[in-house]
């Protein structure tokens, strides 16, 4: 198991980004390019969940049925339901607040367990690179979402 807790500033509003973590439309792989389009699977999507099929091809090929909730204000939070590296559980929570000049602050907790030898790998890789890449990857989209005029 490996558990990675990040906090950090964004300059990208708390509405903007829980919009972001919650567009499931088909526009999710360009906010998010981390996304492989080619896992990418809307099951459903309703007031407060979804289930959803994402995955990523870099550094390999993982991929997870997700669930998601953001029924409690200001977090989203993702379940794996089925993957082909983890065990069902594992998940992922991002809490977003106000923060300085109209930004947000970001509180996340990234929580996977491997399911085979795949996920063991990538969970080795999360451990030695894991909160710089998430720091960077999750900055990077906000920085852009909140440098984008609104409804772009």
């Amino acid at each position: 198991m490996t558990r990675i807790v990040l906090d950090f500033d964004s300059p990208c509003p708390p509405r903007r980004a829980i919009d972001a973590l919650i567009d499931f439309s088909d526009r999710r792989p360009d906010i998010w390019p981390g996304l492989a389009r080619e896992f990418y699977e809307v099951d459903s999507v309703g007031a407060t969940s979804a289930e959803v099929r994402e995955g990523s091809t870099k550094p390999f090929k993982v991929w997870a049925r997700e669930h998601y909730d953001w029924s409690t204000p200001g977090t989203v939070r993702w379940t794996v339901a089925e993957s082909n590296s983890c065990t069902p559980g594992s998940g992922v929570a991002v809490t977003m607040t106000d923060g300085s000049n109209g930004g947000s602050h970001l509180h996340l907790e990234w929580e996977r367990h491997p399911s085979n030898v795949r996920g063991r790998v990538a969970i080795v890789f999360m451990r030695l690179m894991g909160r710089q890449l998430l720091r960077k990857y999750i900055g990077d989209v906000l920085t852009r979402l909140a440098d984008a005029p609104k409804g772009a």
